[in-house]
């Protein structure tokens, strides 16, 4: 059987450690034999497939990245797109397609399933947001960066006395807010599951300043006000309807300037969430992913995802885990109201 390989979407920490383990018992335990499909969709649009071996997968686990690239395409948004992709499969002789992506990717992957494609899906996402598996990779290793991110910010807030807003990653979900928010002690957290009401957060700012210690205000970047709007530096749309998001931490260290009379200033982590070495734990669930997803193919299971559910790699059909977004539960995020303000 001739397996092929795709990554699509935003890059994320273990991507190379699934490419790696799907390659390495593909080829020992089944052989197959394995083409990588440049830069996601678009490659499988454009027919931008490259040979894949374990020479090819030496060295990769602690990249980050990956090293068939990436991109957002829609192949719904490209005349003939699903055509082309099956024409680019046969014309590679690519009996099945293991694709690795998040709710956009493996959305794609689920229809396209529906037309006859075989196909296995992988979860990744940093934003820890893809329902059906309890945890993604990429997701450990940004929660770390911003982990730490935090950390370092604390002493300079502390040396001027000004309010610090951190954004991070989460359209939809708060998980990195959350978790880096709890892990790094930051006194103010804001996800998008929660609007947040702009008056409170001044008061839990000010409730800092009172005892001679400097807040640290984290927002995920798809957190909104009450009654109000996301905010937008920029409302391009990518190929999925996404708008590229980014602006609430400069207008919440804005509004919390003019609001409280002290001084607040923004960092905004951005990519450096995505990028560098994958954490170990990253590292083991991808490459677990990686094993699971190549024994699907073999057993001709398509149609499904590979999902971590307690310490067990599951299967379940693509359009289950890509029917909805993974939230924040309510009751999780006010287990940590008694640390805000």
């Amino acid at each position: 059987m001739r397996v092929g390989v795709l990554t699509g979407g935003g890059d994320c920490p273990g991507l190379n450690a699934v490419i790696r383990s799907v390659v390495r018992k593909g080829v020992q335990e089944y052989a197959f034999d394995f083409a990588g499909v440049r830069d996601g969709w678009l490659g499988a649009l454009e027919g931008n497939v490259t040979p894949l071996d374990i020479t090819n997968v030496r060295g990769i686990l602690p990249r980050g990245g990956t090293i068939l690239g990436s991109s957002r395409t829609n192949p719904f948004k490209h005349e003939d797109g699903p055509r082309r992709v099956q024409d680019t499969l046969a014309a590679h002789k690519l009996d099945a397609l293991i694709v690795i992506g998040g709710e956009d990717t493996l959305g794609v992957a689920a229809e396209l399933s529906r037309q006859g494609i075989d196909l296995v899906g992988v979860p990744k996402t940093i934003d820890n947001d893809v329902s059906g598996t309890d945890c993604t990779f990429g997701f450990d290793t940004a929660v770390g960066v911003a982990t730490e991110a935090i950390d370092r910010l604390h002493t300079t807030a502390e040396s001027h006395m000004r309010t610090l807003v951190v954004e991070v990653m989460g359209r939809h979900s708060g998980w990195i807010a959350l978790h880096a928010g709890v892990a790094g002690g930051a006194n103010v957290i804001l996800v998008p599951e929660r609007p947040f009401d702009i008056d409170q957060v001044c008061a839990w700012v000010q409730s800092r300043f009172k005892i001679n210690y400097a807040p640290i205000v984290v927002v995920a970047e798809g957190a909104v006000p009450k009654e109000g709007q996301m905010i937008l530096k920029d409302r391009t749309l990518d190929e999925f309807g996404h708008v590229r998001l980014s602006g609430i931490g400069e207008w919440l260290a804005q509004e919390i300037s003019d609001r409280t009379g002290t001084d607040a200033r923004t960092t905004v982590l951005g990519h450096i969430q995505r990028g560098g070495t994958p954490s170990a734990f990253d590292r083991w669930l991808a490459t677990r992913f990686g094993l699971h997803a190549v024994d699907a193919v073999k057993d001709g299971d398509f149609g499904t995802m590979v999902a971590l559910r307690g310490n067990r790699i599951i299967r379940l059909p693509l359009a289950e885990a890509t029917a909805g977004t993974k939230k924040v539960d309510p009751s999780l995020y006010d287990e940590f109201a008694v640390f805000f303000g």
